[in-house]
């Protein structure tokens, strides 16, 4: 770096001041924090973080130093700042699969055409119909819970309570489900993944290697509470 791009002594001052400053607002928030997850810790880490990190870079830009602090993030990088006491929340899902044996999915869903009227296929008849005609049968739970029988393998799933200050308005949210979701609202979220399995796996055969046993399960975000 050029002398000429590199941050000059005072900006380097100013960030040990902001991060000075910011140790103290988050000291304050945490002595008065009203229960675990008062939004205003929450907000004084963050804002502690992001001073800490200016200032590490300044530091090091100039002087070629680095501060021994590490601020650590939880797993999923976004901590809850919503309110503390919330009056409404809303439970988002998402479930993925895959359609494996088409046929089947189909054959299920001429099953329940031949015996509804109003279970129409429509595109040709295709997957893309049939999948239409299903949902309008069953009940996603219920399809979660029958997935081979409609020729279907099942993928990821996550759950997400979000929090809010208030109920929406009929039909307020329906143009768009997802989008008014803000990730620091999510009190709590709860993620099922094949992925957690091969962790579990990776676990059991480091702990055989060293001579002890090992159990695998299910894994969960820090500081969350499975269903």
């Amino acid at each position: 770096m050029s002398d000429a791009a590199l941050p000059s002594v005072a900006e380097v001052r100013a960030a040990a001041e902001a991060v000075k400053a910011a140790l103290d607002r988050h000291l304050a928030a945490v002595e008065s924090r009203i229960g675990d997850e008062d939004p205003a810790v929450y907000a004084a880490f963050n804002e502690l973080a992001a001073a800490a990190e200016e200032y590490d870079e300044l530091l090091y830009d100039r002087y070629d130093e680095v501060t021994p602090f590490e601020i650590p993030t939880p797993e999923d990088g976004v901590p809850y700042t919503g309110p503390a006491e919330p009056t409404a929340f809303s439970v988002l899902i998402r479930r993925d699969y895959a359609v494996v044996e088409p046929p089947r999915l189909i054959a299920q869903a001429e099953r329940v055409a031949a015996h509804d009227r109003e279970a129409e296929l429509v595109h040709d008849g295709g997957t893309a119909g049939a999948l239409g005609v299903l949902f309008g049968e069953y009940e996603p739970d219920e399809i979660a819970s029958r997935y081979k029988e409609f020729g279907l393998e099942e993928g990821d799933s996550t759950l997400w309570i979000a929090a809010s200050e208030e109920v929406a308005e009929p039909g307020e949210w329906l143009g768009s489900p997802f989008g008014h979701t803000d990730p620091q609202d999510v009190l709590h979220r709860f993620d099922v993944s094949s992925v957690f399995d091969e962790e579990a796996d990776d676990f059991d055969d480091e702990e055989e290697a060293e001579g002890t046993g090992g159990a695998g399960g299910q894994a969960t975000a820090p500081g969350l509470t499975p269903a």
